[in-house]
């Protein structure tokens, strides 16, 4: 049986059907022992109300949550309410992100997820265990591998805990990360994120906009079936190999990206051994 600590990404529902759909899927994964979930903001914080509901009704149900933040067009003393509204509930870990803008929003308050986990520092002290994004395959804005480095360990220095990255399909780019970052004398523990593949347009769109790498081959097999069920078996085994790897390589847990459904991380967390 495999023990690796798992944890699970749920997005902030925007209405009541949503909300439920949310603790249906988490109730049918929580057969998997798992360290914690945590909840999405929107670009933003256009579902700042969503999260932090979600978040507190969880934890009431003693489930460790961590809610996502990023300061997006909000003013410092918006974030500070929320983090105190945070630590009034007993949350202890935030994932501390830039975050997406929404459109018409101007410039943010604040640009760089460092300088959030900064201020997260500066107002709550060693309260919260601060999960940060990480990049293999390089954010789409960075210039060079070195600049890519040089931000994230801007984040670390700032007071980062952890990090999860952003989904991949090349074990190899994993690895590599990893070797950038122990040169620059980074230890933080570098979690991978996992994105179960179950519909090719869905995916091509949501890589599209947060610059993950879907590798040709990859692409051309998921075109070419016309069943959806043969895809989703594909697609679960090819992301059951890419877990295989991780594991044997030594990550030191998985994040799931379960888009709010149970069936398709189930179905990998099955397959190896959970």
């Amino acid at each position: 049986m495999t023990t690796l600590p798992l944890s699970f990404e749920f997005s902030a529902p925007k209405t009541e059907a949503a909300a439920s759909g949310l603790r249906r899927a988490h109730d049918r994964l929580s057969r998997f022992d798992h360290e914690f979930v945590s909840v999405t903001y929107g670009a933003g914080g256009s579902t700042r109300d969503g999260t932090k509901d979600t978040v507190i009704a969880l934890s009431q149900d003693g489930v460790v949550a961590a809610p996502h933040l990023s300061f997006g067009g909000d003013h410092a003393e918006t974030i500070g309410a929320l983090l105190s509204a945070y630590q009034t509930a007993g949350i202890r870990r935030i994932v501390a992100l830039r975050g997406d803008r929404q459109s018409g929003l101007g410039t943010p308050k604040i640009i760089h997820a460092s300088e959030l986990v900064r201020f997260i520092r500066e107002t709550t002290g060693d309260w919260f265990h601060i999960e940060v994004a990480a990049y293999p395959e390089i954010h789409p804005e960075s210039k060079s591998v070195s600049s890519e480095i040089a931000f994230f360990k801007e984040k670390v220095d700032a007071g980062a805990n952890g990090a999860i990255t952003q989904y991949f399909y090349s074990a190899e780019a994993y690895f590599r990360f990893l070797e950038e970052t122990a040169k620059a004398q980074i230890t933080i523990p570098i979690v991978p994120g996992i994105m179960p593949i179950t519909n090719l347009t869905g995916l091509q769109r949501f890589s599209q906009i947060c610059g993950a790498d879907l590798p040709r081959w990859l692409v051309k097999r998921l075109e070419g079936f016309d069943d959806d069920e043969a895809l989703k078996d594909f697609g679960a085994e090819v992301v059951t190999r890419l877990c295989e790897q991780l594991i044997q390589g030594g990550a030191p847990a998985l994040h799931f990206y379960t888009l709010n459904q149970s069936k398709p991380s189930a179905r990998i967390l099955d397959n190896l051994g959970f």
